[in-house]
């Protein structure tokens, strides 16, 4: 550890559901093969709001007090034993993603380190800001398998959100988007937007984007096809994009059981709906259409590998991320930050953290 480095920082401190203090707490020592960073932007996900709010108790987090946050970028403070190992020094600017996988289980072999069948196992895996310590403070401690370096050209700002825009890249890569395809995407929040741009890169005809309020007009004044879910009959507009057959793709990012449903009848016959938002609660499908059509419906988690690969498309404004920030808060201020994304009347989409 570096000397000049303070003993204690800032940070968020979830104490039970829905009872945050920003408190002076211990800076973390850097472990093994792990890096201290300087954090300067965080990211508010729809996660954090639902974990905040103990919609996932017991399991994210499993215990209190918890520091939240996992989409943040920064640069390196001080590097942990082995960690220069790997090409990395103090200074180099960074983003960070969620997921410390154990590298050595079948699924980490073969490369679906977001699927790590030692999930939360201590020693094994960690998810950051959901299982372990998140980066809502001054410093946070990440493993180097989960560091990517930030090119210059982009901000801090910007960095913060590589991590959604890999989690978007993935669900289009779930999809299976082929060039000339129609996708469509259901929910017009971060990863919604963020995934008809991973649509189109990949080589989508269109994106049509299905939502409503201010987040559709956004994914309008950004060039993408919009169907507003609240008037008419949403399902048939979406589908008239391809002639009525429905979309080749549906991505389905908005998490809620009505959308679920919507995407499932979006899809053309022979169609795959990759699904990415997490509901909280349980979701009852259409399965004889599942089988009578043979739609195929995928989950998707998190990335895998797409850290590296969203980087260059962020750099050229093909996946665009700065477009997407609508506010900022200091650390001091993350009741009130917390407050405007939760508030639909707001105009958030989302919403930075500068500790």
């Amino acid at each position: 550890m570096t000397a000049a480095l303070p003993t204690t920082m800032r940070a968020l401190v979830l104490l039970a559901p829905s009872a945050l203090e920003v408190q002076d707490v211990p800076v973390p020592q850097a472990g093994r093969n792990e890096v201290l960073a300087r954090v300067r932007a965080v990211s508010i996900c729809g996660t954090d709001a639902h974990l905040i709010h103990g919609d996932y108790p017991g399991f994210w987090p499993p215990s209190f007090p918890f520091i939240p946050g996992h989409e943040w970028a920064g640069e390196i403070a001080a590097l942990g034993p082995g960690a220069e190992g790997y090409g990395w020094k103090v200074g180099d600017r960074v983003a960070g993603t969620s997921h410390d996988a154990c590298g050595v289980c079948q699924k980490c072999v073969e490369g679906h380190y977001n699927l790590c069948e030692n999930y939360g196992k201590p020693g094994l895996h960690r998810q950051y800001g959901h299982s372990y310590q998140g980066a809502d403070a001054t410093y946070v401690v990440q493993g180097i398998k989960t560091i990517f370096r930030l090119p210059d050209s982009l901000s801090f700002d910007e960095g913060a959100l590589i991590d959604p825009a890999s989690i978007a890249l993935h669900v289009a890569v779930r999809g299976g988007v082929r060039p000339g395809d129609t996708v469509a995407i259901t929910g017009a929040g971060t990863i919604g937007l963020l995934a008809a741009d991973a649509a189109l890169a990949m080589g989508a005809a269109r994106a049509v984007v299905v939502g409503r309020g201010y987040r559709l007009a956004k994914a309008a004044a950004l060039g993408f096809d919009t169907v507003d879910s609240t008037t008419g009959d949403p399902v048939a507009a979406a589908r008239a994009y391809n002639d009525g057959l429905g979309a080749d793709v549906v991505l389905e990012c908005a998490g809620v059981p009505e959308m679920v449903n919507a995407a499932l009848a979006i899809a053309r016959r022979g169609g795959r709906v990759a699904a990415v938002g997490i509901p909280t609660e349980g979701v009852t499908i259409n399965l004889q259409r599942l089988v009578l059509d043979e739609v195929e419906l995928v989950g998707s988690r998190a990335s895998a590998g797409e850290m590296r690969r969203v980087m260059p498309l962020v750099e050229e404004g093909r996946i665009r991320v700065k477009e997407l920030i609508t506010h900022r808060f200091p650390l001091a201020q993350y009741q009130q930050a917390i407050d405007t994304f939760n508030d639909r009347a707001s105009g958030a989409i989302k919403i930075i953290v500068n500790p």
